[in-house]
């Protein structure tokens, strides 16, 4: 009886783990369902002409001073995007895994 309720008590716990990081997900997963198109939008304007255009007027000082750049630094949208996509093939790996379980 007692390895029963050991059993048990493990299994809940897992359980209980389980949906807590399942809920977790979803929400995560539905809010950045709703920043797809945004994302699309990144994509496209980081590294074409305009993006060129526009890191080069920001060089020679033609923007206003107090106007949020981040997007134009190198590094940041492409580190963005990079781990984007390592978060995506995460996804695909675990949903695999996953598959194989239920």
């Amino acid at each position: 009886m007692e390895e029963s309720i050991e059993r048990i008590k493990l299994a809940e716990e897992a359980f209980d783990k389980v949906v807590a990081a399942k809920e977790h997900l979803e929400a995560s997963l539905d809010a950045f369902d709703g920043v797809l198109d945004d994302l699309a939008l990144i994509s496209d304007y980081y590294g074409s002409p305009e993006w060129f255009d526009d890191f080069e007027a920001d060089g020679k000082g033609e923007l206003p001073a107090d106007l949020k750049r981040g997007i134009l630094s190198e590094d940041l949208p492409y580190h963005a995007l990079v781990e984007i996509r390592a978060l995506a093939l995460l996804m695909l790996e675990i949903a695999t895994d996953t598959l194989y379980l239920v």
